[in-house]
């Protein structure tokens, strides 16, 4: 396949992409070959998908503390303890839809925006792009770019179908590329009536997972996004959807170093882990 067919590879030859693209697997690396990942993976999946969304949420406008998360088991009200339940089920059933994702990316993302606005809007706006005449309802979800217009919901169908026919055709691309470019188009686009910002976190991870990269979802991207604060997502994503090869690389980059906070993240737990088996 060539570069031509391949725009997503493509993408990977940008400056500066391949350092991203070697920065990640070394901080993955390290966390795979630390000693209390071989014995004890699945506490750390699972305290990575704790602060992994504890992350989205905080850049959905909930910014919890961790142990806040862990203790609350009600998140049925409005407002932040919807948003932080939400990002919970988004981060516990991610992994479970990795197969459809390589046939049918769309249904995931209907998935996906059921599990986070289901309940929280008329059913009929659930799982769905937006219609014609439809705005988006939450907007503190998603740190828009200055001066960015919403885009129709035309440009959205389109641009969506682009997006899925691209991964389910393949690509030669690092999974690092891949992933910051489904989590960019989304944002961009919006394309739900709510919960974008989390939806496109969730799809990030999805790739991140099922290509490889991370399959025991130990890096959580989301802790690394949380952490760069939302005036840098904010300032990232408007490079992204510039369209320069100057902005698209800068949102790689600053998805590549999402990636590395999680690996350091998930590094710290094992630590703490060992030195607690000490």
């Amino acid at each position: 396949m060539s570069t031509t067919a391949d725009p997503l590879a493509a993408l990977a030859a940008l400056p500066g992409v391949t350092d991203s693209v070697d920065s990640v697997r070394k901080a993955v690396d390290r966390v795979y070959g630390h000693r209390v990942m071989r014995r004890r993976s699945t506490e750390i999946t699972s305290e990575a998908a704790l602060r992994g969304a504890r992350g989205s949420a905080a850049l959905s406008g909930a910014d919890w503390a961790l142990e806040e998360v862990r203790r609350r088991t009600d998140f049925s009200t409005g407002g932040e303890p919807r948003t932080i339940g939400a990002a919970l089920r988004l981060t516990a059933e991610a992994g479970q839809l990795l197969s459809v994702w390589g046939q049918s990316p769309l249904r995931v993302l209907a998935r996906l925006h059921l599990l986070a606005a289901g309940g929280d809007r008329p059913d009929e706006a659930v799982g769905r792009p937006r219609l014609p005449g439809e705005t988006v309802d939450d907007p503190q979800d998603v740190p828009a770019p200055d001066g960015a217009p919403l885009p129709s919901a035309d440009e959205v169908a389109g641009r969506l179908e682009g997006l899925a026919s691209l991964l389910i055709a393949g690509s030669r691309a690092p999974a690092l590329v891949t992933a910051a470019v489904v989590h960019g188009e989304l944002l961009a686009l919006r394309p739900f009536r709510s919960c974008n910002g989390l939806v496109a976190r969730a799809a990030e991870r999805i790739v991140l997972v099922g290509s490889g990269l991370d399959p025991k979802s130990v890096c959580p991207a989301e802790v690394g996004h949380a952490e760069q604060g939302r005036e840098a997502y904010r300032s990232a994503l408007e490079g992204y959807v510039s369209g320069t090869p100057e902005g698209v690389a800068a949102w790689i980059a600053h998805c590549g170093r999402a990636v590395e906070l999680g690996a350091r993240e998930s590094t710290a737990v094992c630590e703490a882990l060992q030195r607690g088996a000490a």
